[in-house]
């Protein structure tokens, strides 16, 4: 699945620069993730880099896009040309 996140964030600046994909961008009115970006950090790190710096726990998984880690590691490999 890819992350999303949800309307409790405060918009505290520090998830946008820890994404290795570049997934994550300031919305409207929250930052948001891109889920065709998204990988969850698969292939670059153990576990999602924005999950672990975010201050108030407000990025789970999107459920309306459910990908298995194999998917997730293909999308690594497309998007980094590896």
């Amino acid at each position: 699945m890819a992350l999303m996140i949800t309307d409790a964030c405060i918009n505290c600046d520090v998830c946008e620069p820890v994404c290795p994909n570049e997934a994550i961008f300031q919305g409207q009115e929250i930052y948001e993730i891109q889920p065709d970006l998204c990988t969850e950090c698969v292939g670059h790190f153990d576990a999602p880099q924005c999950v672990a710096i975010c201050p108030i726990d407000c990025i789970p998984l999107n459920p309306e896009v459910v990908e298995t880690q194999e998917q997730l590691l293909l999308k690594y490999y497309q998007l980094t040309s590896l």
